[in-house]
């Protein structure tokens, strides 16, 4: 992608250092915008930023600590001299393995999960929507998950974590859409990350059971890609969708069709 659709915007991704964040921040780059590219893991979060070129610099933050948003949040500002847009990706997936049901799940999963998951989400908004505002053109994209409203028989945090998640972004979209900020949502299906393509090469026959499963759920030729989702994300954050306030984007190639 060589199109200068994003020239000179001021861009922070929290959650940078793999995944969705890291294919979004170099899209972001691609377009011409100048990014932040914020993770509590720096040394992942730097590397990225080396790939992405352009005026691309990395930030330690640790979303579930206030101070530590806020500092993220001036490092960019001081950097670019303002913000115009934010992806809001960071997450603990890892308690996603102790996410079991309503009855059994441990209450300090729950307290994570949320503490992470959601209340994370909020003080990173709190961080950057008075920047967005100034901007007159900001916009907010949140990574959520299909899990909000697809309906599962496990993992009831992570779900209700990123069901709060859609409802701050229309939150946000609703109070600040007069003041020029939209917020939007990106709900990813199934993805098969750069990490979870090394997860798979060491370990081939799991690898094999779980993307059959997904395969079959999915109407489409080919499970999801990180990149998939950051074209998303740019379209979002660009001129192209400043039309576009309060909306969950499922890009999850037809998984999760409702009617």
């Amino acid at each position: 992608m060589t199109n200068n659709r994003l020239k000179d915007r001021r861009i922070i991704v929290f959650g940078s250092a793999t995944g969705i964040g890291a294919a979004t921040v170099r899209r972001l780059a691609s377009e011409g915008a100048r990014v932040c590219a914020a993770d509590i893991n720096i040394d992942g979060a730097t590397q990225v930023a080396q790939e992405a070129g352009g005026e691309t610099f990395a930030v330690h933050v640790d979303i579930a600590d206030e101070a530590s948003v806020q500092k993220a949040t001036e490092a960019a500002v001081s950097r670019f001299g303002g913000l115009d847009g934010a992806h809001i990706n960071a997450a603990d997936l890892r308690v996603i393995m102790e996410d079991s049901d309503a009855l059994a799940i441990d209450l300090s999963t729950f307290d994570r999960t949320i503490t992470v998951n959601l209340r994370g989400h909020l003080l990173c908004t709190r961080a950057v929507l008075p920047h967005l505002v100034k901007s007159g053109k900001g916009a907010i994209v949140y990574t959520s998950s299909g899990s909000a409203h697809g309906g599962e028989p496990t993992r009831p945090c992570y779900a209700m974590a990123k069901a709060g998640v859609n409802a701050l972004a229309r939150h946000v979209g609703a109070r600040w859409g007069k003041e020029g900020v939209v917020a939007n949502v990106l709900a990813p299906g199934f993805t098969v990350t750069g990490e979870m393509k090394k997860a798979m090469e060491a370990n081939a026959e799991e690898a094999t059971k779980w993307a059959d499963y997904f395969m079959a759920r999915t109407p489409h030729t080919r499970l999801g890609e990180s990149e998939d989702h950051a074209g998303v994300v740019a379209m979002l954050l660009s001129e192209d969708g400043r039309w576009i306030n309060g909306a969950i984007f499922d890009v999850n190639g037809g998984s999760l069709m409702r009617a």
